[in-house]
C-alpha cells in the first residue's frame, strides 16, 4: 500500500532529522519547519515533490520529498525518502564568532561594557 499523504512531524521524525516526534512537533509549533515556503503545523500534510525547510543551528536544511514514510526508518532508507538541496555552510572565516565572557567572571567593568558594545555594533550617543 503506497502512501498519498503523511504529517510532516511524522515524516521528519521517520527520516531521523529529529530524534523523537515530540521534538519534531515541538519545531513546527516553533515555525522552524516550513513546507513549500510556509511555516508548516504538526499535522500537516505531506505530498511526494514538497519542499520542506527545516532550521537547525542556526542554518536551514533544503529537502525535497521523494518518498512518504510515517513509521522510523534505518539511514539507509531515510536517506533514500528526500533530495538534499541544502547549500553548502559558509567557509569558517566569513563566519563571525561571538565573544563570550569567563564564566564566574562577574559584571563586565563600564571599558569591558563599551569594547562589548562596540563589536557588536552598537552605537553609544
Amino acid at each position: 500500500m503506497e502512501l498519498t499523504s503523511a504529517r510532516v512531524d511524522s515524516w521528519s521524525w521517520g527520516v531521523r532529522l529529529f530524534k523523537t516526534r515530540s521534538m519534531a512537533t515541538t519545531a513546527c509549533r516553533a515555525g522552524h519547519v516550513r513546507v513549500n515556503g510556509d511555516k508548516a503545523k504538526a499535522a500537516q500534510a505531506l505530498r511526494i515533490g514538497d519542499e520542506v525547510r527545516v532550521r537547525s543551528d542556526g542554518f536551514d536544511r533544503v529537502l525535497i520529498v521523494s518518498r512518504l514514510v510515517v513509521k522510523r526508518v534505518g539511514a539507509v532508507v531515510a536517506a533514500e525518502c528526500y533530495v538534499d538541496k541544502t547549500p553548502p555552510p559558509p567557509p569558517r572565516e566569513e563566519v563571525a564568532l561571538v565573544p563570550m565572557r569567563d564564566r564566574g567572571a562577574g559584571r563586565p567593568t563600564k571599558r569591558e561594557r563599551r569594547e562589548i558594545d562596540e563589536l557588536r555594533g552598537h552605537v553609544n550617543d
